[in-house]
């Protein structure tokens, strides 16, 4: 069967998308994958890899990207977040890959940070602070093996372009699981108009997180009946983590971003997840607005231009609905896969026996989706 959008099959999902439904409608972001898949020399599986976000795309000069963090369950990793809560941005690429992987692909977008402005590492004291953030694969993945490597993040960089990107299992939501069906990778966006301008919120998850029996779509309780007895109990325990990145057009200041970050985990609450004790439900929001010099290399004084706190429920509604989305569209493009501890299958979500679930509640998929 060939998976489909959650919007493909129908879904009755408010609101205006870009044109890609992705993260990439942002003008400027570029995503790029490193997807590993194989077996390590033990006979252990390798599923994972990593997913790179470039926000000012590939352009040569270090620029601040206005940013705001919010953790609704803080047991995760993001990287350089402690500044972003002080300085109110970051420099640089977001990466996203397994728990135990975090420090080597650190490493390598410092390298790359330092390869692609090189001449301004060269000729001032600049520091490298990197995003870096992460979700455990061990499930699926010999997270402990610590398969990835400086040249898989650095092919995840390399490979960063707009346009439609992929979903499910790639880049570093590779070896995730989400209700207990196989999760990973998922984007969605929104346009938004605030008095003559138009402007687009897009969101980039590594769904990873919440037990079946809370999985709710389109405010239906559907994980109850979704859950199969015969299957490892490990695929309804709480294991996971997930991340969303939400990335905007609209110039705003970092405390507006770090609002804008929160309501991420409204969006993930649409999906039946009250954010989990062993779940690391952590949000970054940054803006592409407002570029200019590293502060560093500024004058004394500055001006950034920002949106009208009264004007911003509705980015606030386009950030909890591209998330929930997101993260539907990680489980419908997900495909199964074997489990690497305990031993087993995490299946996909089954749209055939979804179908009807919704249907009783007056929601008819896409026969085209069945």
């Amino acid at each position: 069967m060939t998976r489909m959008r959650a919007r493909n099959l129908g879904l009755p999902l408010a609101g205006a998308t870009g044109p890609n439904n992705a993260i990439t409608d942002v003008d400027g972001v570029l995503v790029g994958y490193e997807t590993l898949d194989g077996t390590a020399a033990n006979g252990r599986p390798i599923k994972t890899g990593v997913t790179a976000i470039l926000p000012h795309g590939r352009s040569g000069t270090p620029m601040p990207v206005w940013a705001g963090f919010h953790a609704l369950n803080g047991n995760g990793e993001v990287t350089g977040t402690h500044w972003i809560e002080h300085g109110g941005y970051f420099v640089g690429p977001v990466c996203l890959t397994n728990s135990h992987s975090v420090g080597i692909v650190h490493h390598a977008a410092t390298r790359w940070m330092l390869d692609h402005y090189a001449s301004h590492y060269e000729a001032h004291h600049l520091w490298a602070m990197p995003v870096v953030a992460e979700t455990y694969d061990g499930v699926l993945n010999d997270v402990n093996g610590q398969h990835v490597e400086v040249h898989h993040a650095r092919a995840a960089l390399d490979a960063a372009a707009g346009g439609a990107i992929a979903e499910g299992n790639v880049g570093g939501g590779n070896g995730m699981i989400c209700y207990g069906f196989k999760g990973g990778t998922g984007t969605a966006s929104r346009r938004v108009r605030v008095g003559d301008e138009q402007y687009t919120v897009g969101v980039l998850v590594q769904a990873n997180h919440g037990k079946r029996d809370w999985l709710q779509i389109c405010g239906v309780p559907v994980g109850e009946a979704l859950v199969d007895d015969n299957e490892p109990a490990e695929l309804n325990r709480e294991r996971g983590s997930i991340i969303a990145i939400v990335a905007t057009d609209a110039p705003m200041l970092p405390h507006q971003l770090k609002r804008l970050a929160q309501r991420a985990g409204l969006g993930i609450g649409r999906g039946g997840s009250p954010g989990g004790n062993d779940s690391g439900d952590m949000f970054l929001a940054f803006s592409t607005a407002n570029q200019g010099p590293l502060p560093q290399l500024a004058p004394a004084h500055q001006q950034l231009r920002c949106v009208n706190n009264e004007y911003f429920d509705p980015f606030y509604m386009a950030a909890v609905q591209a998330t929930d989305e997101a993260v539907l569209n990680a489980l419908f493009m997900a495909e199964g896969a074997v489990m690497h501890k305990p031993a087993g299958w995490c299946p996909a979500l089954d749209v055939d026996r979804l179908a009807p679930l919704l249907r009783r509640a007056g929601i008819a998929m896409n026969a085209d989706g069945l």
